[in-house]
């Protein structure tokens, strides 16, 4: 009996039964197997985009496992990158941020997986930013959303005038990938081009989004509702005047 078999008690052993005529041996092979375990493994990495990036992930066991790289940041059955200890990416492209999972596997026991994350750092893009209509005297909001790592900062111009929080009546909101400039009570002053500016270490992106003014019309649907109503109304007592004097004249003629 071998206890707590490690990997230099594998080899054969020979078993032999001494008698008086005949000597017998036997002979076993012993293999030691050894569940995979990831010995070492590339940190957190943040690049560049267009960058080239390797990651390593070594792994012992036995028998040797197979290692395998996955991105697990893309649509299923489309994750499996390599089947090597090392992870090589020429220049990287901001969809290939996320994180990658090495797995090795021997079958010995269940495989033994870690995680890395990688970063892609790319300049602002602006991916929405759409002309306003507003009448004077409405509130009125201009939006620009812009995808960028690091996040984007943002800035607003009305021609070569930036824009801030509380002057002339605006405001200026930042979450995330939007930015709202709000106009509380529009003026006619307030009416023409305006110009997002996002921005971060890799770069600058603008977009220019006009407040135009549109007729008030479209307020008026609600008294024109109104005075449906009661032109409505006023049929529907004509036509009740109207049989009640057809039903008089009725009886009074019979």
């Amino acid at each position: 009996m071998i206890q707590n078999v490690d990997v230099y008690d594998e080899g054969p052993y020979t078993c032999s039964v001494q008698t008086d005529n005949h000597p017998k041996t036997s002979r076993v092979h012993l293999i030691v197997q050894v569940p995979p375990q990831i010995m070492n493994i590339s940190s957190d990495i943040t690049v560049n985009e267009g960058s080239s990036v390797t990651l390593l992930c070594l792994a012992i066991g036995r028998p040797e496992p197979t290692v395998t790289w996955r991105h697990l940041s893309v649509k299923e059955g489309q994750g499996f990158v390599s089947e090597d200890e090392y992870l090589e990416i020429s220049d990287i492209k901001r969809d290939q941020s996320g994180e990658y999972e090495c797995s090795a596997l021997n079958d010995v026991a269940a495989p033994d997986v870690r995680k890395v994350k990688i970063t892609v750092n790319y300049p602002p893009y602006i991916s929405k930013a759409k002309n306003t209509g507003v009448s004077v005297g409405q509130k009125g909001i201009l939006s620009c959303e812009a995808s960028a790592v690091p996040m984007a900062e943002f800035q607003w111009f009305k021609e070569d005038t930036r824009l801030a929080t509380g002057l002339d009546g605006v405001r200026i909101e930042n979450k995330g990938r939007m930015s709202t400039l709000t106009f509380f009570n529009v003026s006619e002053k307030d009416y023409g081009n305006y110009t997002c500016v996002a921005t971060n270490k890799l770069g600058n992106t603008n977009a220019s989004i006009t407040l135009y003014e549109i007729s008030p019309s479209s307020a008026v649907a609600g008294p024109g509702a109104v005075i449906d109503g009661v032109n409505s109304a006023s049929r529907a007592l004509a036509c009740l005047w109207l049989s009640g004097t057809l039903l008089a004249h009725f009886f009074i003629k019979f």
